[in-house]
């Protein structure tokens, strides 16, 4: 049976992991992308661009917050995608 803690383990788990997160990102640009339209889109239609405007959509003001939170979301991802090589070093010298 395999150890599933050898360093060589470790480093295919993470590239994996690396993989899948680098593909949400991708997925998540897009949608950023397409609220971004949508939004766009609503203000050309309602002809009002200013958000403290009392006539600013409600539409295109909840798509604005679902895009930011995609945004702090992808911003989050990021953030574990970049390895950090103390943190490996460490679970190396664990293991060994």
């Amino acid at each position: 049976m395999a150890n599933s803690y050898l360093p060589e383990t470790l480093r295919g788990t993470a590239a994996v992991s690396g993989l899948k997160i680098a593909t949400l990102i991708g997925s998540l640009s897009r949608s950023v992308a397409l609220l971004t339209v949508d939004i766009e889109h609503e203000e050309a239609r309602a002809g009002v661009r200013d958000l403290s405007d009392p006539a600013y959509p409600v539409l295109a003001r909840s798509l604005r917050v679902r895009r930011e939170n995609i945004g702090a979301t992808i911003a989050m991802l990021e953030n574990l995608r970049t390895p950090k090589a103390s943190a490996l070093d460490t679970t190396e010298r664990e293991v060994a």
